[in-house]
């Protein structure tokens, strides 16, 4: 009986040491990039009163971990560079290698932020092919949430840094920024990203309640309870409509790219069958290829020769399917596409990359193919609302993937969202306002920059003055720059009509790089384009000024500047004669003699936003009758 007693009293013993030695989170790993020139700060779990020694650049600091088992220490200020190794040691030792010290940015939003370049590696192949920046470094901290407060560690996570295929997974905006840093100051840059695609402000935003329903939607819409759809034809038959031996009939014509409603399919919200049929030369075959299919609105799955090659349950992303080896055979191959759009209009987006590439080869998909409706959905006022989606609600995000890691030291912060909240753009302003000062408190390190892209132009293009959400979210924005210490970069000339994940990435990152330079670094440069400051009547004109004009005023296309409305008392908004003087602008119209209100780039995708700054710098869009 003794000899069983303390059995058990060793074993009891040795899982309690088991579970007592020094504990990291894991944003301390090998090659992590630490903030220079100021104090590190360093933390853990250990048992409780354990001592713990950290020797990192021949010093020795020691500390001891509370009753509750939890620990942290700062390291001396240390100047950029590296490698470096720190060794912890208490009932167990650990050892970090190849730590650099340089600058740490914080990087957070929405898809925008998420996109990697791997999304956009057509555009960007040769930045892909030649990254070699062993000292620009990211941790990515995988999807999270948590409704239940604030959590200790994250989940998973590792630093990588920008050099080949590794360079892949970087989110696109954070890399660019940090390339464009690393070169003008030399020294390592760090990147922590912490974003979600299509999640509102209000779940990065701690301290806030958790309700039973999602915070926002991700399109336009009030939740409803949509009816059980019907059978999908496609998929109910014995031959399913992607198998080879099917043999179609009553299939129609319809052209690829395009939507299904613009080509005589009226008001359809379904599943709507796509196939094609292509020659495939034998030198394409017997090795892997891909299938770009530009963007599908809304989910899509794809079948190549009856085998499901990939699929996509969110509209917004570009197709980009892997083809497998042994997929494509020589001679005729077929290509089917289930379509399901539950809301607007349904097909393919135009002005996307719609081809099969199989080595150098390239086979072109637009063009003529065939149709047949699957199911026809009831129609319903509205799908879209979020649901129970818990990365949609306040808090939970930033009680899983920030909260963790604020006692990590950083330079400053980067933040691109906004689409998720473009349905309720007249909070957006304090949200903003909300976040950064809860960040900022969070972190404790001071007003620290805080740099923000405010939303480029999406959707059609209207001729007419109009009012727009996208608008007003873009003033919202602006807003916040009441806030010391942050800068705003402006990208509507950077958006695409039909992708609300646009391609060019590298000149955002860019322009939070030239708010970095002032804000972080001190530099006496022009980071802004032109911002409204005022504007006053004069009889029949009014003339608007601004700040952030630097060599002066311009417009990037040599023609007057456009997109000014105009109204007098009513409201009523004209399009408007518009001519530089110095720095302001002058605007007036025939059909308004007593003009009151300007407007500027006033929609969701504005036609010719062209105003800027001699450095390259476009003007902000903005109203006066607010």
């Amino acid at each position: 009986m003794v000899k069983r007693l303390t059995i058990l009293l060793l074993l009891l013993v040795a899982g309690y040491q088991s579970q007592s030695q020094i504990r990291l989170p894991k944003l301390l790993r090998d090659s992590m990039i630490l903030q220079r020139d100021q104090p590190v700060r360093l933390w853990g779990w250990a048992s409780p009163l354990e001592k713990i020694t950290v020797s990192f650049n021949r010093k020795i600091i020691r500390t001891r971990a509370g009753s509750d088992g939890k620990w942290k220490l700062e390291l001396p200020a240390t100047k950029a560079g590296g490698p470096y190794s720190i060794h912890f040691r208490g009932k167990n030792n650990i050892t970090l290698e190849d730590v650099l010290f340089g600058d740490v940015w914080f990087c957070s939003g929405q898809s925008n932020m998420v996109h990697q370049l791997n999304i956009h590696d057509v555009t960007y192949a040769d930045e892909i092919a030649t990254a070699n920046f062993p000292q620009i470094r990211q941790f990515w901290i995988p999807t999270a949430t948590s409704l239940e407060g604030e959590k200790e560690d994250i989940t998973a996570g590792h630093w990588a840094p920008a050099v080949g295929e590794a360079v892949r997974p970087f989110s696109a905006v954070a890399y660019f920024m940090a390339k464009k840093l690393h070169q003008q100051y030399g020294v390592p840059i760090g990147i922590i990203n912490a974003s979600v695609g299509g999640t509102p402000i209000e779940a990065w935003t701690g301290g806030l309640p958790s309700p039973q329903a999602s915070a926002t939607p991700d399109r336009p819409g009030n939740p409803v309870q949509r009816p059980e759809p019907p059978i999908d034809k496609g998929m109910n038959e014995t031959l399913k409509w992607y198998d080879p031996a099917y043999v179609p009939k009553g299939w129609r014509s319809i052209f690829v790219p395009g939507y299904w409603e613009d080509q005589g399919i009226k008001e359809l919200n379904g599943v709507v069958w796509y196939r094609k049929e292509i020659m495939v030369p034998a030198n394409m075959t017997g090795k892997p290829g891909r299938l770009f299919l530009g963007r599908i609105v809304d989910m899509d799955e794809v079948y190549i020769n009856g085998k499901k090659i990939g699929q996509t349950t969110y509209l917004y992303p570009q197709r980009r399917y892997a083809i497998p080896q042994d997929v494509l055979q020589p001679g005729k191959n077929l290509i089917v596409v289930r379509v399901t759009n539950q809301n607007g209009k349904g097909g393919f987006v135009p002005d996307k990359p719609y081809c099969l590439f199989s080595g150098k080869d390239t086979i072109e998909l637009t063009g003529k193919w065939e149709y047949k409706v699957g199911a026809a959905f009831e129609p319903v006022r509205s799908f879209y609302g979020g649901g129970g989606n818990n990365q949609n609600k306040p808090s939970a995000l930033f009680n899983a993937m920030v909260a963790p890691v604020t006692s990590y030291t950083i330079k400053g912060f980067c933040w691109y969202q906004g689409e998720s909240n473009a349905g309720r753009p007249m909070e957006y302003a304090s949200l903003s306002r909300q976040l950064i000062n809860q960040w900022r408190s969070a972190w404790n390190l001071g007003t620290l920059p805080f740099l923000y892209v405010q939303l480029p132009g999406f959707m059609e293009y209207n001729y007419l003055p109009s009012e727009s959400n996208w608008a007003q979210m873009r003033e919202a924005q602006m807003d916040a720059l009441d806030v010391p210490n942050t800068a705003m970069v402006v990208a509507i000339d950077l958006g695409e009509w039909n992708d609300i994940h646009p391609d060019n990435k590298k000149e955002v990152g860019d322009r939070l790089a030239l708010g970095a330079m002032k804000l972080a670094y001190g530099e006496k440069i022009v980071y802004s384009g032109p911002l409204y400051r005022t504007a006053r009547v004069e009889a029949s004109k009014i003339i608007v000024e601004f700040d952030h004009t630097g060599g002066g005023l311009i417009t990037n296309d040599c023609e007057a500047p456009g997109n000014f409305a105009i109204a007098g008392a009513d409201k009523k908004f004209v399009w408007a004669s518009a001519r530089i003087e110095g720095n302001s602008v002058v605007v007036s119209s025939d059909q308004v003699s007593n003009p009151m209100y300007v407007r500027y780039a006033w929609a969701d995708n504005p036609t010719q936003p062209n105003l800027y700054n001699r450095e390259g710098l476009p003007a902000s869009p903005f109203r006066t009758d607010r």
